[in-house]
């Protein structure tokens, strides 16, 4: 099995909220702490199967820890988590109980595409972030 870095973030690599999302962290992690891989494609399926998610849909972010992931507003706070600009302070949310943080998290994923729109192939990186791609 391949090496991957620490922390790996699979998203929605069509969907418009989602490379926004991503971009946010992009400029948002100064560190370079996370690497990207859409859901779709084939190190994406690889990582998610390297890690037993055996749940595979498109309506969740992913974050990879190790050997440990993460799904839904739990991912998306320990992302918050890592980032500069006083972003961090936002995984105080992760008190809540999940199933209470989730049921916005569905909310927003179930209407997604509706709302931000979807694109017709995933995102492709530009040469300067393309080394935080996988």
């Amino acid at each position: 099995m391949p090496a991957y870095p620490p922390a790996i973030i699979l998203f929605d690599g069509v969907c418009n909220l989602c490379n926004g999302f991503v971009q946010f962290v992009i400029r948002h992690d100064h560190q370079s702490y996370f690497r990207f891989a859409a859901l779709q494609s084939e190190v994406g399926r690889e990582i998610l199967q390297q890690v037993q998610f055996h749940n595979y849909a498109l309506d969740t972010v992913v974050l990879v820890e190790g050997s440990t992931y993460y799904t839904r507003s739990t991912a998306a706070l320990r992302i918050l988590r890592h980032l500069n600009g006083g972003w961090s302070l936002l995984y105080a949310a992760i008190i809540l109980p999940a199933f209470i943080r989730d049921l916005l998290y569905v909310g927003l994923a179930k209407n997604r595409y509706r709302w931000f729109g979807k694109q017709e192939s995933c995102l492709v990186p530009t040469p300067e972030l393309k080394l935080r791609f996988l």
